[in-house]
């Protein structure tokens, strides 16, 4: 049986800031690899190609972007986390790339949140903005006529349900009734109108789960593979000395690489987006993730100090990417990320 709203109106609002107070100050990586630096791409060193040639125009949903890179969920919900969405979405339109919004249950409790996620409006030349809700609410009671409302206030092309039930299950407040979510997402999907898309936090997907997922109308996935931040250690530091942040700093690398969810996610959906993330911090790595099948990756909290700080910082830490993506292109011979999806990709002898 799906539950009920049990909302305090304040303590999604509180969480959201703990959230970005431990991101910031402390050590939240899972610890673990993602598994991408595990693979050479093929070194062409008579390219054949003008460096100012190499083109990594890609389109998402439809939606032309300059570079096959996305900023990835962070937050909304608060002051602060206005500020740095802010900083993001001018980012994001001065470099005409897409851009995630935080989880925005915040703003389904309280409607003066929605604020602090309605960035498209001030910066409408985002070419790309999806919009993000914890995919177990559907189970606690939240319908997609709520779902639609909200996406309407803030104005996105599209939607992504997060998946993480090991967060939810050390967070003090979490929602642990994940039974019957499959069946639930696939009646709520189709009544939304607008494209969807499935994530999970940190933990990454597995064969088992992107076959699933492959059953569902999804428009594609992105992976949150192990390797960047981790969320069980996130919400362990919110509960200092309890069982469960025990528990969550000893789960940081539990779940499945960012490599391997983008090989298990293209194999089980062949014709559907797959967007890499987790611990990408290099162009080289988006390079590997585009050459394993992601159509693009998402970034998210190597951009959350930049974001606290301005755009600028933003848009430097991109295009810092950008460049490094473009040289490794150069130095495969690729002037498009379709040549590059072509280079042969080997794994690193061990010893």
């Amino acid at each position: 049986m799906r539950g009920s709203h049990r909302w305090d109106v304040g303590t999604t609002q509180r969480r959201k800031g703990d959230h970005i107070r431990i991101c910031l100050d402390e050590d939240v990586s899972s610890g673990v690899p993602t598994g991408l630096d595990e693979y050479i791409l093929e070194y062409d060193a008579l390219p054949e190609v003008n460096l100012e040639d190499v083109d990594i125009g890609c389109s998402v949903l439809g939606k032309g972007l300059t570079a096959p890179i996305l900023i990835g969920a962070i937050t909304g919900g608060t002051s602060a986390a206005g500020q740095v969405n802010e900083n993001l979405a001018a980012a994001a339109e001065r470099l005409s790339i897409g851009m995630c919004l935080g989880s925005q249950r915040a703003m389904l409790e309280d409607a003066s949140a929605a604020a602090t996620y309605d960035v498209r409006r001030r910066y409408p030349e985002m070419p790309l903005v999806l919009g993000n809700l914890g995919a177990v609410q559907l189970n606690y009671g939240v319908s997609a006529d709520t779902i639609r409302t909200g996406l309407d206030l803030v104005d996105v092309d599209g939607l992504i349900f997060h998946l993480n039930p090991l967060q939810e299950a050390i967070q003090p407040e979490g929602d642990t009734r994940f039974e019957g979510l499959t069946d639930r997402m696939a009646e709520v999907i189709p009544q939304l109108g607008l494209p969807v898309l499935v994530k999970e936090v940190g933990a990454g997907i597995s064969t088992r789960t992107a076959r699933k997922l492959a059953e569902l109308p999804l428009a594609g996935v992105e992976v949150a593979g192990v390797g960047g931040t981790s969320w069980t250690k996130v919400e362990a530091f919110r509960a200092p000395g309890t069982t469960r942040a025990a528990v969550g700093h000893q789960l940081a690398s539990f779940g499945v690489t960012t490599a391997e969810s983008i090989v298990a996610c293209r194999k089980a959906m062949p014709d559907r987006i797959v967007v890499g993330s987790g611990g990408i911090r290099t162009g080289y790595q988006i390079a590997v993730a585009l050459a394993l099948g992601a159509d693009a990756v998402a970034l998210a909290r190597p951009l959350l100090s930049p974001a606290v700080e301005s755009a600028e910082r933003v848009v430097e830490a991109i295009q810092e990417l950008i460049l490094s993506l473009k040289v490794v292109m150069f130095g495969c011979g690729c002037r498009t990320i379709e040549d590059l999806k072509k280079v042969r990709v080997s794994r690193r002898s061990l010893g």
